[in-house]
C-alpha cells in the first residue's frame, strides 16, 4: 500500500462524512504501486488531459480522485457517485463516466480548485 495524503478540499469532504463511512471508503481504498501500471477496470479509471492525469477509485457510492506523489497518492477529491451521475446529466453528453470527465472543463475546473488549496 501505498501513503494517502488529503489536501485541504479532499480532508473537507471526508470530514464531512459520517465516521463509519470514512472508515467504510479509506478500508475499501487499497492501492498497491502495480495496481496503477495494470488498472482493474472494475475499481478504477483514468482522466487525462493536456499531459495531467487523475485516476479514480470506486469505493462503494464514492469516487477518489487522485494521483501519484513522491510521497505516495494525493487525495484531489472525494464525491458521491450521485454528485458525478448528476453532474453527468446536466452535461448531457453520451459516452463512459471517465470520457465525459475528461473532455469536460468544468471537472478540471473542480480537480484544480481542490490544488489551490492544498
Amino acid at each position: 500500500m501505498l501513503q494517502i495524503i488529503f489536501n485541504d478540499v479532499s480532508a473537507a469532504e471526508m470530514a464531512a462524512l459520517p465516521k463509519l463511512l470514512q472508515l467504510e471508503i479509506l478500508g475499501e481504498f487499497q492501492v498497491l504501486p502495480d495496481d496503477l501500471d495494470n488498472l482493474d477496470a472494475q475499481r478504477f479509471g483514468k482522466v487525462s488531459r493536456d499531459g495531467h492525469t487523475l485516476f479514480r477509485y470506486r469505493a462503494g457510492d464514492y469516487r477518489i480522485y487522485f494521483e501519484p506523489h513522491d510521497h505516495g497518492l494525493l487525495i484531489r477529491r472525494v464525491l458521491s457517485k450521485n454528485t458525478i451521475r448528476d453532474f453527468l446529466f446536466r452535461t448531457s453528453l453520451p459516452m463512459a463516466e471517465d470520457e465525459q470527465l475528461a473532455g469536460n472543463h468544468k471537472f478540471w475546473e473542480l480537480i484544480e480548485e481542490s490544488g489551490k488549496k492544498a
